[in-house]
Parts: structure tokens; sequence; C-alpha cells
């Protein structure tokens, strides 16, 4: 009888199988940021379209106003449209939602995996896009037409206006989803807030004539000072106070409307 002294053969060892999937919560805010770019990589045309309303203002609205001691009338004119759109551009941000909670794509999303909150936040990021894209067609369109062009001053102003269209773009999305399918909610919301933002923050007229109590409501309002710090970067100055009150109101922005966004978001059902 012949005794096998070869070594028994060790046990395979069972490796955890390791998911290459990206987790945690800026993972997921990245996912969701991709699946929101992809429209509009693929339809860039929907950003041009976006432009017909600033650029009607500067063709039919800029020549009617008189020039600044400082210089062309542009020159004050175009920062308050960039601002026009980003506020324009983000107010219109849960339309989008809207549309996908009444088709029922949106209660799809709130049961897969990805956390809550990283839709909402993921979504808002999405403005960023649109508003680098619109503020680049903006200068080049005016840049021939005796405007000077401050390129550090526009790129430091964009940095100004980022925040507040993220802000800006997640009180839309909770606006949305506390409309569920009662879209002419959003839109009556967003009309009647949209415009007194715009009027007060004197994006088209200056407001230095206007009665106390509009004077007031102005300084109330935080695009006034998102506004301001437009000008004067757009004009290559970089006045600290101007400049850290126009940033100070973005991020304020910001931090309440993803605040709200947030806490709409994880009650949605």
């Amino acid at each position: 009888m012949s005794i096998d002294l070869a070594p028994a053969a060790a046990p395979a060892v069972r490796r955890p199988r390791v998911d290459s999937r990206p987790v945690g919560l800026v993972a997921d805010i990245v996912n969701v940021l991709v699946r929101e770019l992809q429209p509009v990589l693929r339809q860039p045309a929907s950003v041009l379209f976006a432009m017909v309303q600033p650029l009607v203002f500067l063709g039919l609205f800029a020549p009617l106003l008189p020039d600044t001691p400082t210089g062309s009338a542009l020159q004050w004119f175009v920062p308050g449209i960039v601002s026009m759109t980003a506020l324009m551009s983000a107010s219109f941000t849960g339309a989008n939602l809207s549309e996908e909670i009444i088709s029922g794509s949106f209660e799809r999303l709130l049961v897969s995996p990805v956390r809550r909150s990283s839709l909402l936040i993921g979504k808002a990021l999405r403005e960023m896009v649109p508003l680098l894209l619109q503020t680049l067609i903006i200068v080049a369109v005016v840049t021939p037409f005796s405007f000077d062009l401050h390129l550090g001053g526009v790129l430091v102003g964009v940095l100004v206006l980022v925040p507040f269209s993220v802000g800006l773009g997640a009180l839309s999305l909770a606006l949305a989803v506390a409309a569920k399918e009662q879209s002419w909610v959003f839109w009556t919301v967003q009309q009647t807030v949209i415009f007194p933002l715009l009027l007060l923050a004197g994006v088209l007229l200056p407001l230095d004539g206007a009665p106390g109590w509009l004077r007031t409501a102005s300084d109330l309002n935080p695009l006034s000072y998102i506004v301001d710090a437009e000008r004067a970067l757009f004009a290559g100055s970089f006045p600290a106070d101007t400049v850290l009150a126009g940033f100070a109101a973005s991020l304020v922005v910001a931090a309440f409307g993803l605040w709200v966004g947030v806490r709409r978001m994880n009650r949605a059902s």
C-alpha cells in the first residue's frame, strides 16, 4: 500500500469581488451631471435657441440707451444681459424636471440607488455649461460693436455667476417637485418671481433716479449686487468691495437654493 506524500493542494482563495462602479455622493453627482449634459451635447442648438431673447434685447434695447461717461452703453448693458441670461436659464431648470414628473421617469429615478441629494445637485450643476456657452456667444456678438473686451474680468464675472446659477437652478427644481403634475403652478410662480428680480436689479435701466422704496427693494435683491459686480468686472476694474459683495450674494443664493432643493428632493414621493 503506497502512501501519497505529495502536499495537498492549497484551497482556492476566493477573492472578494471588487465593484468598479464609482461610489459615493461625488460619483453620483458626476453621473447625474453627465446624464443631464447629454441632451445639451446632442442638441447644441437648444443653447442657441435660448439666446433669442438676450440678442433681441441687445439689438433693439441697447441702441436706445445713451452712452455713459466711461464709454459705450454696451459696456454697461452687456453685463446686465449676461446676468439676465443666467437668471432666465437657471429658472427654467425645473421645466425639464416637470416634464419628467409628468412622464413618470422621475418616479423611476427616485427608486434607483442614486442618492436623492445627488439628483438635485447634479441637475443644478448642469447650468454651468449653458452659462459658459451663452456668455461666450454674447461677448463674441458685441465685441465688434464698440464693446471693450476685458477677458480677465469676463472670466471672473462668470465665476461669480456660477454659484448663483446653481442655487437658482436648485430652487427651480424644488419648485417643480413641489408642483408635481401641476406644471401651471411652476410656470406661474416662475414668471411671478423672475421679472421683479430682473427689474429690481437694474438690468435694463439704472435705478439711480428711482424712488426710495424702489431702491430699498433693490437693496434686498441679491441679483443687484451680482449685476454691480459684473459691470465692474466687465469694465476691467476689480473693486474689492463690489466684487466681494457680488460673490457673497451669489454664494448665499447657492447655499439657500441647495438647502431648500435637497430638503424638497428628500421629501419627494
